[in-house]
């Protein structure tokens, strides 16, 4: 861009042309192509359909997933599933879809195996049209269930070897978790979103409530990227919204 105006100004003046004329040639130029630049993207969702979930573990009995495609200017860009969280008015959290090649090698090539899974969460930018993935610290795929308060994100984390549990509260933008406490053992019973349920959030001061399966609940105060464990006396003597 900026060869271009250089090559247009040197030009303009070695032609000799009326240097008033000239500098609002040049300004043309410039106006229109920040405008071009500053050209925004349609982001939108198209409509659900309902497609077959073949989850290990479940026996031979399918499940089902709603899942619709996130659109950035006509084009796809992902399938998504569940509801967006809006982080600002420009960006905003959805959950992705995908369909996985279940194909063996001996099978045809010509004729993949498509099987739907579900994947991680990734993050939109509205004005760009730019949609990254969001790095989530032992979210499991299938027994974790986020919510999301702001930018933070809360949920049981499932440890590499599938053994441990964790209360995970997670930022968007940073590596490190904000919160990392184990939990105890994970259970598995089979079924999806099962390592704990959906953490409860409270605005004022902003905290927030782990119950794990066949444990006390735990709350935790969040102060921006600190997290502290609220006590019963704490309990007593603080407010919530």
């Amino acid at each position: 861009m900026s060869k271009v105006l250089v090559l247009f100004s040197n030009s303009c003046l070695a032609s000799g042309m009326f240097r008033p004329l000239c500098a609002w040639l040049l300004l043309f130029v410039v106006t229109a192509n920040a405008f071009a630049a500053a050209k925004p993207h349609v982001v939108a969702f198209g409509p659900w359909t309902t497609v077959r979930w073949d989850t290990e573990g479940n026996g031979s009995k399918p499940l089902t997933l709603k899942v619709r495609p996130l659109l950035v200017d006509g084009r796809l860009k992902e399938y998504t599933l569940g509801p967006p969280h809006d982080v600002t008015e420009r960006l905003f959290v959805v959950r992705r879809a995908f369909r996985l090649n279940d194909s063996l090698p001996e099978e045809s090539a010509s004729t993949p195996r498509w099987q739907w899974q579900r994947g991680g969460w990734i993050l939109v930018d509205r004005v760009s049209g730019r949609v990254t993935p969001v790095n989530l610290p032992e979210f499991d795929t299938f027994s974790s269930v986020a919510a999301w308060y702001r930018d933070y994100v809360a949920y049981c984390g499932v440890g590499e070897n599938g053994g441990k549990l964790y209360a995970i509260v997670a930022q968007l933008n940073r590596r490190k978790p904000v919160l990392k406490k184990p939990l105890g053992d994970a259970t598995s019973s089979g079924a999806p979103d099962s390592a704990c349920p959906a953490p409860t959030w409270e605005r004022q001061p902003p905290r927030v409530t782990f119950e794990p399966p066949g444990d006390a609940r735990q709350t935790f105060a969040i102060h921006g990227q600190v997290a502290d464990a609220v006590t019963d006396d704490d309990e007593d003597s603080g407010t919530s919204q």
